[in-house]
């Protein structure tokens, strides 16, 4: 009987000093509670910004007990934290982006090596040729093979960064 009173009287001291808080503020005050991530998983609140939480979110709450701007505030842990951060989907965005432009970086490279390749081959000399439509050997004169030398030349010097002869 004893600790049922005992319980009884800390939720009547809760229920006070929380009236007394709400009671206390004036209509543009808001209470700020963070909510974090601890390292075992668990969730924990707090009116301190956690050091070394994961998933840190502040949650306002008005006077009257309601959340503050519901979702306006999700994710932000200071109150002068604008609206650079970016979303999920923004950064999910610049993630697939980046990965496109290191992609298309690579296949540039490999066609920039080919091209290279394909001048040190005419540089080499000797008999060069080309496969026709029916798989045969087309073997090239000396002018066709400067054509071709040109062609590849110009070729690296507008799509290689260090263009080389």
């Amino acid at each position: 009987m004893a600790y049922a009173s005992k319980i009884n009287n800390a939720a009547k001291l809760l229920i006070s000093t929380a009236c007394m808080l709400m009671l206390s503020m004036n209509a543009s005050q808001a209470i700020q509670v963070y909510k974090s991530i601890g390292a075992h998983g668990e969730v924990k609140y707090s009116q301190h910004a956690p050091q070394n939480g994961k998933n840190v979110e502040l949650i306002e709450f008005r006077s009257d007990g309601r959340q503050n701007n519901a979702g306006q505030m999700a994710g932000k842990t200071e109150a002068n934290q604008g609206s650079n951060t970016q979303s999920a989907e923004e950064q999910r965005v610049a993630q697939l982006e980046a990965r496109i432009k290191e992609q298309d970086a690579q296949a540039n490279a490999q066609r920039c090596q080919s091209l290279r390749n394909n001048l040190t081959n005419l540089n080499v000399g000797g008999r060069i040729y080309e496969m026709d439509a029916n798989g045969k050997r087309q073997y090239l004169d000396g002018r066709e093979i400067e054509l071709k030398r040109e062609r590849v030349q110009q070729a690296i010097n507008q799509y290689c960064n260090n263009p080389s002869t």
